[in-house]
């Protein structure tokens, strides 16, 4: 466990562009009061960014995601953080460095669906 938290502290220093684009909008429950917490260990990985109360979890894809390798690591990784109770949001690089907006009406709306479920 140690060795994950060391890792997700690391990640929170080399964050992408897009990860931090989509972090300075949702920090500090600038989302509709939502807290957000990023490199956050679930399981045994490590999730982008995580909505505990929500059990939302938004992972940011960038260009390496669309090789078959990848796609299906990401469709077991998806498989598993399901089975531990969470919702996975896929957003990708471009979607938040080209319309940050349309990407926070949507982890909204899944928010506010979530919360009643």
């Amino acid at each position: 466990m140690r060795r994950f938290v060391q890792r997700a502290r690391q990640l929170r220093k080399q964050q992408t562009d897009a990860e931090a684009v989509l972090w300075r909008a949702v920090r500090n429950r600038s989302l509709a009061r939502w807290k957000f917490r990023r490199q956050h260990v679930v399981d045994r990985f490590i999730v982008d960014f995580i909505c505990l109360d929500a059990r939302l979890i938004v992972e940011v894809d960038g260009a390496t995601h669309s090789m078959d390798s990848e796609l299906a690591y990401d469709a077991e990784r998806t498989h598993i953080l399901e089975s531990c109770g969470f919702h996975v949001l896929r957003i990708t690089n471009a979607e938040i460095l080209a319309n940050i907006d349309d990407v926070m009406e949507t982890i909204l709306a899944e928010l506010e669906h979530r919360a009643f479920l």
